[in-house]
């Protein structure tokens, strides 16, 4: 038996020298700093685990700390009210742990920037006292556990610090989090060990790496979508890309601009549960589009990981259940209102909340479906309608008692039924991300016209390009909207962090 260490013996923590606080009146300067200490830290951990690995003796544990920003104001001094973000509600001392800076770089430097003419205060950069979990320390697509045969007599976690879901949750981002006596309070929605967790999901989830995602977010329910994004993404790479750097399948598979096939042959022989694709643009200002599947818990699931991101929109494209007798089949809904039966952000986001529609990202919708089926203004009327969204966790809906759901539906004065529209946006709200729906109607079970395989295959056929090129042109118009036009006012509560 390995006798390198007793259970019993205390051991000492080893950590990287101490960092002392440094000040800066420069964001990149910052934001620098912020990534040498990271990177630093997470060496530490990364070579000491690969030193015990190979055998070295067990002598301590081993802990690094998430670097940190903080600011310090006095005042009440007036900001720029139009601004949705970028300044804090009132005086005192607020921070947030930093993970990742290079992913997160163009965003640090805005938000600090921000920060520091709203206020005219020096950032200051400094340690946490938030271990970094070894698992995070590796980053995404590692496999820590795989190479743990050097700890069989001492557990991984007795040597270092390990996920700890019991300090990784949403109190800030749902508005519940009360800092206690004597704390700072928080500068960003969320701390880096949530950022981290979710990273870690979306690679397992979309098997695509978080430096891929895009700013602009197209969730579709699927796969149809998927198949005429790539063969519009694979044309527009071969004509040279139209101002777009790359575009990103499962697997990492990379297809750059001129190029008629990816960089690699690395395609994965099995998509993974809620696969993504990326169009690439400088700035993340290109399109990210994920099949999410199914249902609200998907919805919710995906948009939970997706938020740490900090997107600046997200759209749902998908099919819906026509309610009204004059709808037909290819029509499209645009929701300006959610009627919430998924139940799934009960607990985070109470029914009682309304969800309201956001003016930039309806207009937006409306033009791009005027400008790709060329109808407009009162004419607009004989392809799209807009209203009530309803969204339910049961696909079977249909087969229940009919005075449940259907009076429900009809007091709310809806007009399409899915799973998920709804939980998209409330997510959206929940996260302060911009969000709209966009639905083509697939069938109208309460007036007999039923998704039959024949006929589906037909409508798929004809109407899901026009439907994504809609949702692309929506895209790009919302690219173009100056961020603080689009980042309503809306989405933000009375006492809300000062970053995005």
């Amino acid at each position: 038996m390995n006798k390198r260490i007793s259970l019993l013996s205390p051991l000492d923590t080893s950590s990287p020298p101490p960092f002392q606080p440094q000040s800066f009146d420069d964001p990149a300067k910052a934001v620098e700093t912020l990534t040498a200490l990271y990177e630093r830290n997470t060496a530490f951990l990364i070579e000491s685990f690969s030193e015990l690995a190979q055998g070295a003796p067990i002598s301590s544990r081993y802990r690094a700390f998430y670097p940190q920003v903080s600011i310090e104001t006095t005042s009440y001094g007036h900001v720029d009210s139009r601004l949705s973000y970028g300044h804090v509600t009132a005086p005192g001392i607020y921070t947030t742990t930093v993970t990742r800076p290079k992913l997160f770089k163009h965003y640090l430097k805005e938000q600090l920037a921000l920060l520091m003419k709203s206020h005219n205060v020096p950032i200051v950069v400094s340690e946490s006292s938030t271990p970094i979990p070894l698992h995070f320390a590796f980053g995404e697509g590692a496999h820590v556990e795989a190479s743990t045969n050097a700890f069989v007599d001492v557990p991984m976690r007795d040597i270092f610090d390990t996920p700890d879901l019991n300090t990784t949750d949403d109190e800030i981002a749902n508005g519940e989090y009360i800092p206690p006596p004597g704390e700072p309070s928080p500068l960003a929605p969320f701390t880096a060990q949530r950022i981290d967790y979710s990273l870690a999901r979306l690679s397992h989830y979309t098997a695509t790496h978080a430096e891929h995602f895009q700013n602009f977010v197209l969730f579709t329910n699927y796969q149809f979508y998927i198949d005429e994004f790539c063969g519009w993404a694979r044309k527009l790479m071969a004509e040279g890309g139209d101002g777009y750097t790359a575009f990103v399948e499962p697997g990492n598979v990379v297809t750059l601009p001129g190029s008629n096939a990816p960089e690699t042959d690395s395609a994965l022989t099995r998509l993974p549960q809620m696969p993504a694709y990326h169009l690439k643009k400088k700035g993340h200002a290109g399109i990210t589009m994920i099949n999410i599947g199914v249902g609200p818990s998907n919805a919710k699931t995906i948009t939970d990981h997706v938020a740490v991101l900090r997107p600046h929109a997200w759209l749902m494209l998908g099919h819906c259940a026509g309610l009204r007798n004059s709808q037909r089949l290819g029509d499209y809904v645009l929701a300006h209102a959610y009627m919430r039966e998924d139940h799934v952000l009960d607990d985070d986001l109470p029914v009682w909340v309304p969800i309201p529609a956001l003016a930039e990202v309806q207009v937006a919708l409306e033009a791009a479906v005027a400008e790709i089926t060329g109808y407009e203004g009162f004419e607009l009327k004989r392809i799209m309608r807009t209203g009530t969204v309803g969204t339910i966790d049961n696909r079977n809906w249909e087969l229940r008692d009919q005075r449940g759901p259907v009076k429900r539906l009809s007091q709310a004065r809806a007009i399409a039924l899915d799973m998920e529209s709804a939980t998209i946006a409330a997510n959206g709200f929940r996260f302060r991300v911009p969000y709209g729906t966009l639905l083509c109607v697939s069938d109208k079970p309460l007036h007999g016209e039923l998704k039959l395989p024949g006929m589906a295959t037909a409508f798929y056929r004809t109407q899901v390009n026009q439907h994504l090129q809609i949702g692309i042109r929506a895209v790009q118009k919302l690219a173009a909207m100056p961020k603080e036009a689009l980042h309503s006012r809306k989405l933000r509560s009375f006492f809300e962090t000062a970053f995005q």
